[in-house]
C-alpha cells in the first residue's frame, strides 16, 4: 500500500508539473478561491500574526497583505511541484542566484559554506542552487529535512527536493554527513532553516523579531561554528509570478570568532528586513509564537546554556 500511495501521488505530481506555468497558475487561483473562503485554511492563525507583526499597519492594509499571501501560497505549491520535471536551463531562467561568486571564493581558499534561511518566498527552489556555480558544479547541495511520519509523502519531497541537483540529509545525520564531506574534500554548501518554533527544551535564545519575544532555534549555528564554514544569509526576492531573485549575502568567513548566538541574532534581523520589505511571502500560517517567554521563565531555567524544568519530570514538546 505504501508503494501503490508513493506512486499514485509521484504520478498526480508529475502530471502536473508538466503543465505550463500560466496553467499552474490559474490553478492556484482556483485553489486561493477554496482555501480563502471556503476551507478558510488556518485564517484566525494569519492574522493574529500580521496583526501582532506589524501593530503600525490600518486594517486595509494588513487585509490586504493577507490575501496576498494566499495568492502566493497557493502559487508556493505549483511552484514545488514544477520542480520536478523543469528542465536545468528552464530552472534558471525563472530563478537568479546572485553572490555565488563569493561562496566559489571560499571554496577557493578551501572552505566550506552554510546558508541561513527562513520560510520566505518559495525556501524549496533553493535545492537549484548549484546550477549557478561555474567552476564548482561538483559541490554538493545539501538540504536538511526532518523526515515525514508518512513514507510516500517523505519519499516525494526527496524527488522534488532531489530534482534540481539538491542533496537531501536527514536533520538527525547532518554532522556526520559533514564531517565525511570535510575527509574526503568535498565542497559543500547546506543550508539550514532557522526559523522554527523549538521545543521547550531546546530553546537556548529569546529575541525580538517581528514585534514579538520570539524562542530561536540555534542548533544550526552551532553546527556551522563546529564545522567553521563560511556563513551566507539567503535573501529572496519575487519580482512576479513564477519569477525569484536569491542573493548570498555574507554574514561572516569566522563564526568561531563571533560571540554566541550572534549568527542567530543576525539572521533574525536580516530575515525581519527581508520581510517588511515583501510581508506577503512570509509562511504566516505557522503559529511560531504559541510559546511566550512568560511561560518559559515560569517553568524553566537557563544554565550555562541548557534548558533546566523548574519542575523535575517535566519537559512539555
Amino acid at each position: 500500500m505504501k508503494k501503490i500511495t508513493y506512486y499514485l501521488l509521484y504520478g498526480l505530481v508529475y502530471s502536473l508539473s508538466l503543465l505550463p506555468f500560466r496553467l499552474l497558475f490559474l490553478l492556484s487561483d482556483g485553489l486561493f478561491l477554496l482555501v480563502f473562503y471556503v476551507i478558510r485554511y488556518r485564517r484566525k492563525i494569519v492574522w493574529k500574526n500580521l496583526n501582532s507583526s506589524f501593530p503600525e499597519k490600518d486594517e486595509r492594509e494588513l487585509r490586504q497583505t493577507e490575501r496576498q499571501f494566499y495568492h502566493w501560497f497557493c502559487d508556493y505549491i505549483f511552484e514545488t511541484f514544477k520542480l520536478l520535471s523543469m528542465s536545468h536551463k528552464k530552472m534558471l531562467r525563472h530563478i537568479e542566484f546572485r553572490g555565488v561568486e563569493e561562496l566559489e571564493k571560499c571554496y577557493d581558499e578551501g572552505q566550506n559554506c552554510a546558508a541561513i534561511l527562513g520560510h520566505y518566498c518559495n525556501w524549496e527552489w533553493l535545492s537549484a542552487s548549484g546550477l549557478a556555480f561555474r567552476r564548482y558544479p561538483q559541490a554538493v547541495m545539501g538540504l536538511i529535512y526532518h523526515p515525514l511520519y508518512n513514507e510516500a509523502f517523505d519519499q516525494l519531497f526527496i524527488d522534488i527536493r532531489s530534482a534540481q541537483g539538491g542533496t537531501c540529509i536527514p536533520k538527525k545525520d547532518i554532522l556526520r554527513h559533514l564531517v565525511e564531506c570535510k575527509r574526503e574534500q568535498r565542497h559543500y554548501l547546506f543550508g539550514y532553516i532557522s526559523d522554527q518554533a523549538p521545543r521547550w527544551m531546546n530553546i537556548h535564545l529569546w529575541l525580538q523579531f517581528l514585534n514579538h519575544d520570539t524562542p530561536a532555534f540555534s542548533g544550526g549555528e552551532r553546527i556551522m561554528r563546529k564545522m567553521n564554514d563560511a556563513v551566507f544569509y539567503v535573501d529572496m526576492e519575487r519580482p512576479k509570478r513564477g519569477k525569484y531573485v536569491c542573493t548570498f549575502r555574507l554574514m561572516t568567513r569566522t563564526p568561531n570568532e563571533l560571540p554566541e548566538h550572534e549568527v542567530t541574532i543576525r539572521f533574525f534581523q536580516m530575515l525581519e528586513e527581508s520581510i517588511r520589505r515583501q510581508p506577503a511571502f512570509y509562511l504566516w500560517t505557522h503559529n511560531r509564537w504559541k510559546r511566550t517567554k512568560e511561560e518559559f521563565d515560569e517553568k524553566y531555567n537557563l544554565v550555562n546554556g541548557r534548558t533546566i524544568p523548574k519542575v523535575q519530570g517535566v519537559y512539555g514538546d
